[in-house]
């Protein structure tokens, strides 16, 4: 393990101002996305989609420091032939891989799951390697309802998490480390405080008996925030706080970076927590972006699979780039959004 340049590389995922563009949906996952535009998913269209973001020059260039390829995309050629890799690279940002291959029901703990892709992990990571990858992401799923999350859920997850990353870095590939808790239920802000705090503790236990070098890898977790199903959300000031507090408590300084998903936040809300959480300031580690839905909804309307859209999709990509790139900042004004939409 060439640790010094793990760091690097993890240094410039977080660098400031940059985010990371999760481009990483599975098949079945931008299908939802193309229908909700009434776009066929056939392999050209997903293809020439996110070739029309890896041509942004203008945000991939200033705003985005790496992106979360998929399977599919990672060998993709661009109309013209140039390797979608090559794309990114030549606008100065990094291409990573989702390596994890879904989820399967858990045995033995009813209603939660377990994320698979251990086997022949290392072999695929040396693949990926050669073909550009120098970061990868592999995305635990805890869910919070009656009774669950269980240890055994969290822990077995953990564990899984930890020995992906191993591999990764044995490859000389940054892991990112993405242990998700849903956001999909009716509980409060304190419940998911709990649980992020049970998960990212026993996370970073596993990340220590494999021998993980924090400073090679980067933390993707989600926030402290009210579920979708919450009577009374909490406010972004006290998603921010408590979200801060949380992380100071369970993450060492060591890790250069944490990214945060955007779990089912609208565009304009997972940029304001983002900001406010910056705004707070003396944070050991760099706080980012690594959003999929809230950076590519927006565009995925604009651009509705027509070629003579593609400057419009970009247009759109591109502010909503800008505007996380000014909350990684603490520098974004909700004003902003209106200039925009005026």
């Amino acid at each position: 393990m060439n640790l010094a340049e793990l760091n690097r590389i993890a240094n410039a995922m977080v660098a400031p101002g940059k985010g990371i563009l999760a481009a990483d949906e599975s098949s079945g996952t931008i299908k939802k996305r193309f229908d909700a535009i009434k776009v066929e998913s056939t392999e050209d269209n997903r293809r020439d989609y996110r070739e029309m973001l890896f041509r942004s020059r203008e945000a991939m260039s200033k705003y985005i420091s790496g992106v979360i390829l998929y399977d599919e995309t990672i060998w993709q050629k661009a109309k013209d032939g140039t390797p979608l890799v090559k794309l990114i690279e030549q606008a100065g940002a990094i291409p990573g891989i989702k390596v994890d291959e879904g989820t399967q029901p858990l045995p033995n703990c009813p209603g939660e799951l377990i994320t698979v892709g251990l086997d022949k992990l290392a072999e695929r990571l040396k693949k990926y390697y050669e073909q550009g990858a120098r970061f990868a992401k592999w995305r635990a799923v805890i869910d919070i309802g009656k009774g669950i999350p269980s240890y055994a859920a969290v822990h077995t997850n953990a564990h899984a998490l930890a020995r992906y990353a191993a591999l990764c870095q044995q490859a000389e590939i940054v892991p990112i480390v993405e242990p998700e808790v849903l956001m999909d239920g009716d509980h409060g802000i304190d419940q998911c405080f709990e649980v992020t705090e049970f998960v990212l503790k026993e996370t970073f236990q596993e990340l220590y008996y494999q021998k993980v070098a924090l400073e090679g890898m980067i933390l993707k977790p989600n926030m402290a925030i009210s579920g979708k199903k919450a009577q009374n959300r909490a406010s972004v000031e006290e998603v921010a706080e408590k979200t801060v507090r949380l992380l100071k408590g369970c993450v060492p300084p060591a890790v250069p970076g944490i990214a945060f998903l955007s779990g089912g936040q609208s565009d304009e809300e997972a940029t304001a927590h983002l900001d406010a959480m910056n705004r707070i300031g003396g944070l050991p580690w760099k706080l980012t972006f690594s959003y999929g839905r809230a950076l590519q909804a927006a565009p995925q309307k604009a651009w509705s699979g027509k070629t003579e859209n593609t400057a419009a999709g970009q247009q759109a990509f591109t502010h909503r780039a800008q505007m996380n790139s000014l909350a990684s900042k603490g520098e974004w004004k909700a004003d902003l959004e209106k200039k925009k939409a005026a």
